[in-house]
């Protein structure tokens, strides 16, 4: 039987890809589980603010309201957004100047460029612990939010309008093609709207399951970026240029 962090990692990778899945389905989905573990599960989850219950038996991330902590997204899609990571790594140039958003597939990026000699600025706090050989590193200033590991907020704002980019790589809580790249917090929203104006070329970083999606807060449109993902949209690559990972 999987102990309660797995189950509810489980539980959360589940609504990750299905934007309403039932009580009962869950049965189904995680080997072993009782119906009273579940529930209490859920309601630890709920809890945590990570996910809400919706009338007959149903039940949400509550992601679209609420930035998820980057502890929950690290088990989501891990293998499509290493993939992605692996993809976008292969159009930095040694030279470049790049800036790395918040986001764990973003962070994931690192792996793949620290042999690069680049220079990088980010607001991604989990970068911190790596050890980078070729890599010169600025850590934007702003208000520290440790549970998606980002710094943001007007000061954060006025420090990357003294930067230029060769190419940014940004990440998204959803991606829809009238909606836009959207994310809950506004302040993020912000900052993701000013590096695309100081960026030559912008990339969204996205896996699969944030399409047709929306969150609270627009960042930018679909149009102004090239969208590097797992899976094929049609729509998505009507709208934008596309690039599918292997």
């Amino acid at each position: 039987m999987m102990i309660p962090y797995l189950r509810k990692k489980k539980i959360v990778e589940i609504l990750g890809n299905e934007e309403i899945f039932y009580i009962d389905d869950f049965l189904n989905h995680i080997e072993g589980i009782s119906k009273s573990t579940l529930r209490r599960d859920l309601k630890d989850l709920e809890d945590e603010d990570v996910v809400v219950f919706l009338k007959g038996g149903a039940v949400k991330l509550k992601s679209q309201s609420l930035e998820l902590p980057v502890s929950t997204k690290l088990g989501l899609q891990k293998k499509e957004k290493d993939i992605i990571a692996k993809t976008a790594a292969s159009y930095i140039s040694d030279g470049d100047v790049i800036y790395i958003d918040s986001g764990t597939t973003c962070t994931s990026l690192m792996k793949y460029i620290n042999n690069k000699d680049i220079t990088v600025v980010t607001s991604n706090t989990a970068l911190l612990n790596g050890q980078y050989e070729h890599i010169k590193m600025y850590i934007i200033g702003g208000e520290y939010n440790s549970d998606i590991s980002s710094v943001n907020g007007p000061i954060a704002e006025n420090n990357l309008r003294n930067f230029n980019f060769d190419k940014a790589f940004i990440g998204t809580s959803y991606l829809d093609v009238s909606r836009g790249i959207t994310t809950p917090n506004i302040h993020e929203a912000n900052k993701k709207k000013i590096v695309i104006s100081r960026s030559k070329k912008n990339y969204v970083l996205c896996d699969s399951s944030k399409f047709n999606k929306s969150a609270l807060c627009f960042a930018f449109g679909v149009e102004e970026c090239t969208v590097i993902s797992d899976k094929y949209d049609e729509k998505i690559a009507k709208a934008t240029e596309f690039i599918v990972a292997e």
